[in-house]
């Protein structure tokens, strides 16, 4: 079974010739990368692993290990399939490295002590800036702290703060003593910090008395006590002090708690690192959680920092003189990899940013491209439809970002539209967009244009990057053909992918290798397509495809027609049961505040509907759409259709504890009735 593909996007943005002609992926050097990956991948990634500093190399004669999952001789008694090995893999074992050594001590080593690593700026407009020598002298404090409270190597450490530099000094410092980090969105409930505190068994938890987030400070310290209460593993909590008398009255348990200027402050900034394994656990990320119990994937230190510095490199054409900023959450998987270890790997200076995109004002971003001469900007399709919503004339004249030379999307499949727009407006006609399509199973970048190289098209991540081997098959492993979707697969291994479910290796097993076990496939959930160049077009996940009247329809190809349509901001689309078709097409618009009971609501309506079957035909045509003021989002970006699905069949919601904003649901709901 494959999947019905109707839009047909055909703009296209060769690479422009001065970007290429300084471009670190160039088009000779892309020529012999793709031509040397493909036939022989272990070689050349074992080849980008000199991009790091190894205390001990791995045995040159054993760089990848792979037992895939296989038949173990055993059958499923409710299935009759057969049991399945689980399956594993190794890369560059018996090789030992440190990773903040890489990421700090090598560069000040180097001289390059002056360069600053990262600037950032609070939500209040409070600043601070470190050179990488600062940021060394930080982190063997923060280390030494750690050591002091009883953490050391394999033990876990749960970050919950917002986007601070003690965030980026403490997960340096957790990888540095050989522990094992897994950060958590500083806005997620004490439910959901409790379950991540719980499931890593942490010794330690490191948060702040309170945040500020929407021009408000607000309080932390008790949602952290809350998710630790009784928690027999943790045995001391670690507090940042952020917002101060603004959050006066902070729950404190003496002998338990301790805050970090006086513990850390007080430390030696000089730390003698030890040097790991490379299949040393590194940090532990959970799935979002929203279509079940979040998965605790595990990365592994050596693979996954090759990874890292590879495509960071590749596709984010790093420079000494580069200011890059990749507007991800600390706690995202986006900002493991190309906010902290890639960019640090490669000697970048970075900028990170505590609070909300409109908070003072919806052009806080342009104020801060501006402000610090921001020259790479990464973020999400979702931050780049909102800023269409508040600027429908553009960026405002007032706003210098010529800067800008290169741009960046991560989370989802962007909208043709919606690229085309941060292009013009953002990237001003010339800075090629890098759409980058990975997983926190992957690691990093498994799909994204190489901007000195590739010529752009508005929607697709085009194809695997070098050494990786990204694939569209059926439902039997059959590759689909040009024109046709079906389901994206990561065939063979690489050095980034996460190795197993933290305390639960079956479930790895059966949610990523199970299905297409006998190529040895990664399945990956999502939908895609082939083009007629045989680049790949993202679909959505492999769940949100709707069936009508027998035609399997991409969510993302509806919603990408209707944000085409100039009054539409944002569009979120689901199934919804029908008893004539089997499932219908429901659109939620943002659109502007006009109510559908009225004659130009109605219009709206009707034009929207119209626009849809012209720009992909009439089997797209939504059976109802809902204006809304705003759409249920996860604190990543992500839309949250299965709310949709809850409000469209009018039955109580699901799970609410991963939005950005919980009260979206109950106004919508109470528009559509």
């Amino acid at each position: 079974m494959t999947i019905d593909t109707l839009l047909d996007e055909q703009r296209r943005f060769p690479a422009p010739e001065g970007f290429a002609a300084q471009a670190n992926a160039h088009p000779e050097w892309a020529a012999v990368a793709r031509s040397a990956g493909a036939a022989d991948p272990v070689a050349w990634w074992t080849e980008q692993a000199e991009r790091l500093d190894w205390a001990e190399r791995w045995p040159d004669d054993a760089p990848h290990t792979w037992s895939p999952a296989a038949p173990t001789g055993a059958t499923d008694a409710e299935t009759g399939e057969p049991v399945l090995s689980v399956p594993a893999a190794t890369w560059f074992a018996g090789g030992r490295l440190n990773a903040a050594v890489n990421c700090v001590d090598r560069h000040v080593a180097a001289g390059h002590g002056d360069r600053v690593a990262y600037h950032w700026e609070g939500e209040p407009g409070d600043r601070r800036s470190l050179t990488y020598a600062e940021l060394e002298r930080e982190v063997a404090k923060a280390a030494n702290a750690l050591t002091a409270l009883g953490v050391g190597a394999g033990d876990r450490v749960v970050v919950y703060l917002p986007v601070l530099l003690e965030t980026v000094i403490v997960t340096l410092a957790i990888a540095r003593i050989g522990a094992v980090h897994s950060l958590v969105f500083g806005g997620f409930s004490a439910e959901a910090l409790r379950f991540r505190v719980e499931d890593t068994g942490a010794k330690l938890l490191v948060t702040s008395d309170g945040q500020f987030r929407r021009g408000t400070a607000v309080p932390v310290k008790a949602n952290a006590d809350a998710a630790v209460a009784g928690v027999e593993s943790i045995e001391h909590v670690l507090v940042v002090r952020r917002t101060g008398d603004a959050t006066p009255e902070i729950p404190w348990t003496e002998g338990r708690d301790v805050w970090w200027h006086e513990l850390v402050d007080a430390q030696p900034s000089i730390h003698e690192p030890e040097f790991f394994d490379a299949e040393t656990p590194l940090f532990i990320i959970y799935t979002s959680g929203t279509t079940g119990r979040p998965k605790g994937l595990v990365h592994t230190t050596g693979g996954y920092l090759v990874h890292a510095a590879t495509t960071h490199w590749q596709v984010f054409d790093p420079k000494p003189e580069d200011v890059y900023w990749c507007t991800a959450d600390l706690a995202w998987v986006t900002a493991h990899t190309y906010e902290l270890y890639g960019p640090l790997l490669n000697g970048v200076t970075s900028l990170i940013y505590e609070g909300t995109p409109n908070t003072p004002h919806p052009g806080r971003h342009f104020e801060l491209i501006e402000r610090y001469g921001v020259t790479t900007y990464y973020t999400a399709p979702t931050l780049i439809r909102s800023l269409m919503t508040w600027f429908p004339d553009g960026v405002p004249a007032e706003h210098d970002l010529g800067t800008i030379r290169l741009l960046g999307t991560v989370g989802e499949a962007i909208n043709p539209e919606a690229w085309v727009w941060f292009h013009r407006e953002i990237g001003q006609g010339r800075a090629p967009i890098v759409d980058t399509w990975w997983q926190s199973e992957t690691g990093g970048a498994i799909m994204a244009p190489l901007p000195g190289v590739s010529t752009l098209k508005p929607g697709s991540a085009l194809r695997a990057l070098p050494g990786l081997d990204a694939r569209v098959v059926d439902e039997h492993g059959v590759e689909v053909e040009r024109g046709q979707g079906g389901y994206l697969v990561v065939a063979g291994t690489w050095p980034g992918m996460a190795r197993t479910v933290w305390g639960d290796p079956e479930r790895y097993r059966d949610s990523y290798w199970a299905r297409y076990w006998k190529q040895g496939w990664f399945f990956s959930g999502d939908g895609a397509r082939y083009d007629q160049d045989g680049d790949v077009w993202l679909l959505g996940r492999v769940d949100d495809v709707i069936n009508v009247s027998g035609h399997r329809l991409s969510t993302i190809e509806i919603e990408s027609a209707l944000v085409a349509h100039p009054l539409v901001g944002e569009a979120g689309v689901v199934g919804v049961s029908d008893a004539t078709t089997g499932e219908a097409i429901a659109a939620f618009v943002v659109a502007p505040s006009t109510g559908a009971a009225d004659d130009s609501g109605a219009a709206l309506l009707a034009e929207l509907r119209a626009h849809v079957a012209t720009a992909i035909g009439p089997i797209a045509k939504p059976r109802d759409i809902h204006l809304v003021p705003d759409l249920p989002k996860t604190r990543s970006g992500k839309i949250m259709r299965r709310l949709l699905v809850d409000l469209a069949e009018r039955r109580p919601l699901g799970d609410t504890t991963s939005l950005q904003d919980e009260t979206v649901p109950t106004r919508i709901a109470a528009l559509i009735g």
